[in-house]
């Protein structure tokens, strides 16, 4: 026999699943890496310009999105009959036309001269004492504005976000700014070293967008609460946008009042060693709201009784947009994060609506994801299903990069594990496609990067719907512009995508739905 009669016949061999075979359905083989990679270089082209949050550009890559889902054959399952589910994303920054800085009299551009480093509101007027980097804790800065030269560091930072020199300034700023706040200081300045001059426009660039929320939307799931709950470690973790760069809100000083925190260019140096310079900072916040939308799109099942319950395959088509240059290159595409997973439900869309499964299929777009999961947030405050009727979300996010043969399986064990019988299907759905060795470090509350409560997942998670988060895990392209079509491992995606698809038939034609662990206690 030949090889490709053997593989052809090894499709339709019955996947056994506590007693109950079910087969791989033809239309698996025609999930296509050369329709993969042609999604891939349209949606995270040059021309969507990095799809960034409540932009034109991440409408433009929704309509993309809706496009492909109509060619596949997918009916639309959002509003009023539409494709989409609208909700507003609540976005706070710095008024630039409102606040003002002055330094011995002089004013100073906000971005440009002066970049405020939290999201702090104030009003202060002083004089300066001059701290060095902040390291000799006899120099009294009570009441005065701090004075520090920038000491970047790496402790405490994740290590895939931005630039390795952005992150150590970033943090440095955090770690001085915090300390001057405890200390009592009324302001703090810091002066940019060599490093921090490099990345000053960068750090300007990302703190201008301000902070990101969602009103009525589901609140964030974080390790700690979720530790509380079923006796996981503890540990520091964060979203993966919800604040810009990484940056820190307002901290607080002695008095529990927070302070605002400056950075200036090197060339200030001279003139702030000297002590008692003149200050006066008037720091205002502005908030508004913007139009954003999630993409919903269903193909019904096909067993009466079942075709009322779904199987939720989900992604974020939204991204970091044009952002400062690295290398030359300002557009963040955005390719595997998280390009790759919307174009898999593409191809996985086009196979299912040719043959559907016995229970209903949602593919669900996200929008606004890198800004702190503000599509599934909303969604899963607002399901166009009951979330009762979903039976697993399978979310993706970055699944294109790193060793052809590995992959990670979030919600794979406890403390973030809600349901068992969801991750066996999905391992017995991975025997019979990819073959992954499965890496369960990042699935570890003990993890630095914290990744499992970064993605859209999570919203449904924590109300008790079974889901799991597959992932090639995190590279040094993530969240740059190096993030770019050319750099994904197309096989690796075709085979995740294989994953997913097989995952959910098996969950959709399970006689069983996957039950919650009991273990597991869901957010009231």
């Amino acid at each position: 026999m030949k090889l490709a009669a053997i593989a052809g016949s090894l499709l339709l061999l019955p996947l056994v699943l506590g007693g109950q075979a079910i087969s791989t359905p033809p239309v698996y083989s025609l999930i296509k890496e050369a329709e993969i990679k042609a999604d891939m270089y349209v949606m995270a082209g040059d021309a969507m310009r990095g799809r960034e949050s409540g932009t034109l550009d991440e409408m433009r890559a929704s309509i993309y999105t809706v496009d492909q889902l109509t060619k596949a054959g997918v009916k639309p399952f959002g509003e009023d009959g539409t494709w989409y589910q609208w909700f507003n994303m609540r976005r706070t920054r710095i008024s630039t036309a409102a606040s003002t800085v002055r330094i011995a009299g002089k004013p100073f551009a906000l971005w440009t001269e002066a970049t405020p480093t939290t999201n702090t509101d104030g009003d202060v007027i002083g004089t300066t004492v001059f701290a060095g980097d902040g390291s000799d804790s006899t120099i009294d800065v009570r009441g005065h504005v701090a004075v520090l030269t920038l000491k970047p560091t790496s402790e405490g930072t994740r290590s895939t976000i931005n630039t390795p020199e952005f992150r150590a300034v970033r943090q440095g700023l955090t770690v001085q700014g915090a300390a001057m706040m405890r200390r009592g200081a009324s302001a703090v300045i810091i002066v940019a070293d060599d490093i921090g001059e490099a990345n000053f426009d960068a750090v300007g660039i990302l703190q201008l967008r301000g902070t990101y929320n969602v009103p009525g939307g589901a609140p964030r799931f974080s390790e700690a609460a979720l530790s509380g709950r079923i006796g996981g470690n503890g540990g520091e973790r964060g979203g993966r946008g919800g604040a810009p760069a990484g940056a820190p809100g307002g901290g607080r000083g002695q008095a529990g009042t927070a302070v605002p925190v400056l950075l200036v260019h090197r060339a200030m140096l001279a003139q702030l060693r000297q002590n008692g310079q003149g200050i006066e900072i008037h720091i205002k916040s502005e908030t508004f709201d913007t139009p954003e939308v999630n993409v919903i799109g269903i193909v019904r099942g096909t067993d009466p009784k079942l075709r009322d319950e779904y199987v939720v395959f989900s992604s974020h088509q939204d991204h970091d947009g044009v952002r400062f240059p690295i290398d030359g290159d300002s557009i963040w595409n955005g390719a595997d994060d998280n390009a790759s997973t919307s174009v898999a439900l593409f191809a996985i869309a086009r196979s299912w609506a040719k043959q559907p499964a016995k229970r209903s299929a949602l593919f669900i777009f996200h929008g606004a994801e890198e800004r702190g999961l503000l599509g599934s947030r909303w969604h899963a405050a607002h399901p166009v299903v009951p979330l009762a009727n979903m039976v697993a979300v399978l979310n993706g996010d970055m699944i294109g990069r790193n060793h052809s043969d590995t992959a990670s399986l979030l919600g794979s064990q406890p403390p973030h594990r809600n349901s068992d019988a969801l991750v066996q299907m999905a391992f017995e759905a991975n025997n019979r496609t990819g073959k992954f060795v499965i890496d369960s470090t990042w699935d570890r509350p003990s993890h630095i990067e914290g990744f499992y409560f970064r993605s859209d997942h999570a919203s449904y998670a924590q109300l008790g719907v079974p889901s799991v988060f597959f992932t090639t895990t995190l590279h040094p392209d993530y969240h740059t512009p190096r993030d770019d079509p050319s750099r994904i491992n197309y096989p690796k995606l075709t085979r995740m995508t294989q994953w997913m698809f097989m995952t959910g038939w098996i969950v959709a034609n399970s006689k069983d739905r996957p039950g919650i662990d009991p273990t597991f206690k869901p957010v009231p």
